[in-house]
């Protein structure tokens, strides 16, 4: 489905019904790295509506001429939820760049927003706490098969650079990244639109909704040390580091991840708004 906003336009895919989650991917892919692996959650967790959406330049989303920063995107954003869920409460997760666009939404809409999970999220923040990067195994002779740009985002996302890995890169990671607008994503905005105008939760001290904040202790791409201090931020949200986990957390430990968000959507319910 489609829904036209101002610069553009959102394809959102909607599954179920019940309390509705906005849900929002990692740059360079598409709503299917979500849904794939979040399915299953829902399939033990009854009572949630998801809407996927991909993100503007991503997947089959638009933009127009207009369009420039992550203002632009989280601008989108923001008119597609009040067109889709009009005065509605809903809640939010979000995975990577995808979880910082939660956090604005939760900025500005935090009324309406009962509970947030992000997913090793992005932060406000021009420095990051980076634990060196590692690879845990790594196939050499399958690494020697692939073309330069699936081997370059393999390498660059997985810690895990194996065959079982590849697959699921292949199936939930590679099918948005053929769609990604990389004449957007290869220009000048991150140097000159990256981060929003308004710092997500700056002049707030805290939030009453439930939260879930998942990170990987080797991720070398958002890290995981300057994520405690969102925690300071919801005293109802759990902060768990994840072992053996790098930026593709949900791919490097998917059952203990998909553990922890269906304990998120528990106490989701069981918030009083």
């Amino acid at each position: 489905m489609k829904c036209i906003v101002t610069k553009g336009s959102i394809h959102y895919e909607i599954e179920g019904t019940g309390l509705p989650i906005v849900i929002m991917h990692s740059m360079g892919t598409d709503h299917r790295s979500m849904k794939s692996w979040l399915e299953p959650v829902f399939e033990k967790s009854e009572g949630f509506q998801r809407i996927y959406i991909d993100i503007p330049v991503h997947g089959h989303s638009s933009i127009n001429e207009n369009f420039k920063s992550s203002d632009d995107m989280l601008s989108n954003i923001l008119e597609f939820i009040d067109k889709i869920l009009p005065n509605k409460t809903f809640s939010l997760i979000g995975f990577s760049y995808g979880g910082y666009l939660a956090q604005g939404v939760l900025h500005h809409k935090r009324n309406k927003v009962k509970s947030i999970c992000l997913l090793a999220t992005a932060l406000h923040s021009k420095t990051r706490n980076l634990p060196n990067k590692i690879t845990i195994t790594k196939d050499t002779e399958l690494l020697k098969k692939l073309d330069d740009d699936s081997r370059k985002a393999f390498e660059t996302l997985m810690i895990y650079q194996d065959i079982e890995r590849y697959h699921l890169f292949l199936e939930e990671i590679q099918p948005g990244r053929l769609l990604a607008n990389r004449d957007f994503l290869l220009s000048n905005w991150r140097e000159n639109g990256y981060f929003l105008s308004e710092v997500p939760f700056a002049e707030i001290d805290e939030f009453s909704q439930s939260a879930s904040i998942l990170v990987g202790k080797q991720d070398a791409i958002c890290g995981y040390k300057d994520h405690l201090k969102l925690l300071e931020k919801f005293p109802h949200g759990t902060y768990a580091v994840l072992d053996q986990a790098g930026h593709m957390l949900h791919i490097d430990q998917r059952e203990i991840v998909q553990g922890l968000i269906q304990e998120w959507l528990v106490r989701t319910l069981s918030v009083v708004n």
